[in-house]
């Protein structure tokens, strides 16, 4: 989960690579499997410090 100014999803999404990475998997992002997000606080409204985005990447064991 991202808390935080949308600009700064990118160090969470990084985080969570590197995580994967350690674990022995691999992004598995194609033409019928996407990434997600889930905004759990509207944007319009919320302070941009208080954002919550459920970030979801589909992965695979490395081969």
């Amino acid at each position: 989960m991202h808390i935080g100014p949308y600009d700064d999803e990118p160090a969470t999404v990084d985080l969570m690579h590197g995580y994967m990475k350690a674990r022995g998997y691999e992004l598995d992002i194609t033409d019928t499997r996407y990434h997600h997000e889930i905004y759990l606080r509207d944007l319009r409204r919320c302070d941009p410090s208080k954002l919550k985005i459920v970030i979801r990447h589909p992965i695979r064991r490395e081969e």
